[in-house]
């Protein structure tokens, strides 16, 4: 059973194992002279050099890479594992030959599964080398848009989208309509977690600080009149790479507004001035900012694979239990 697990399996993997390759060679010829650079450049000179150029193409596409990877599993080997086979009858003769199904399914989730994790964690381990010395100068690890591509959350998100892809097949009966599925619940399922689940994942530490010149991010007036309107400002935090999970502005009497009204020494051209903070100071306005700092980086990596590692094995002994009670 598991040799024959392997050939129905082989050309998937070596599919992988040739893009595993080809990215391994170019990031291992490019990677040193990045490092180089990063140590002998300043750091915006450096930025300036990997947002234009090859340096930028590589980096988006090994981005894309390590994002699209568990997609692709659990649409190419998640999804056709059994649906293929119960399109095809095929697993009938190997129920007939002494496999029980438990082990059908055990022997085909444990082969391809393990290595649907291995390919998305070498993938990934990859991507995070070579980006490195571009993430250690824009300090940006915990934001959205990069947190995915590193570290060891793929392997979660491979186990994921792989025993998606399983159950949907086993369900819906049909490869195709069972790939539409997979691609559809899985990018739902990362969406979900990125936006209402990881925010949440650990306390976010709170900081309630005067809006000045030297912590100001944005600052915008909207026009009304020649005093001007309402002002609405976002700050930083004294926190390299923190994540900024919320702000909000707190006005003189302690409760959140969405403006700050009209403010004659703010108003026209008079602006994000000292005077204008000084005043907004006098009325009592501060910014509440809810952060994740950069150090929390390896423990949201952990927690949320766990998540999808736990999601992965529940899908997996739905699909033990559903096959031995609605497939025949």
């Amino acid at each position: 059973m598991t040799w024959l697990t392997w050939r129905q399996f082989r050309a998937q993997a070596w599919v992988a194992m040739a893009a595993l390759a080809a990215l391994a060679v170019t990031l291992a010829v490019t990677g040193p002279h990045l490092a180089t650079l990063y140590r002998t450049t300043r750091r915006g000179d450096f930025l300036n050099l990997t947002q234009a150029g090859s340096y930028h193409v590589l980096s988006l596409i090994g981005a894309f890479v390590v994002l699209a990877v568990p997609g692709l599993i659990g649409l190419f080997w998640g999804a056709p594992l059994v649906s293929r086979e119960l399109e095809a009858g095929t697993l009938r003769l190997a129920w007939n030959q002494s496999i029980t199904r438990t082990r059908w399914l055990a022997i085909k989730l444990g082969i391809i599964g393990l290595a649907a994790m291995a390919a998305a964690g070498l993938f990934s381990l990859m991507v995070t080398w070579w980006s490195s010395p571009i993430d250690h100068a824009n300090e940006s690890l915990l934001g959205p848009a990069v947190f995915g591509e590193r570290g060891i959350v793929p392997i979660g998100y491979a186990a994921f989208a792989f025993a998606l892809g399983v159950t949907a097949g086993l369900l819906i009966r049909r490869t195709v309509p069972a790939m539409a599925t997979t691609v559809a619940a899985f990018v739902a399922a990362r969406v979900a977690v990125t936006l209402w689940v990881r925010p949440h994942l650990l306390a976010p530490v709170r900081v309630l600080s005067v809006i000045t010149q030297g912590n100001l991010n944005t600052y915008t007036q909207h026009a009304n009149g020649p005093l001007g309107g309402p002002i609405t400002v976002a700050v930083g935090v004294n926190s390299p790479g923190a994540w900024i999970v919320s702000e909000q502005t707190i006005n003189g009497g302690g409760h959140v507004v969405a403006s700050i009204p009209q403010v004659a020494a703010c108003a026209g051209n008079r602006g994000a001035t000292p005077p204008c903070f000084t005043r907004l100071a006098q009325l009592g306005y501060r910014q509440l900012v809810a952060y994740q700092p950069a150090s929390r980086f390896w423990a949201f990596q952990w927690d949320e694979t766990a998540i999808f590692l736990a999601l992965a094995l529940l899908l997996a002994g739905f699909c033990f239990w559903w096959i031995r009670r609605h497939v025949s």
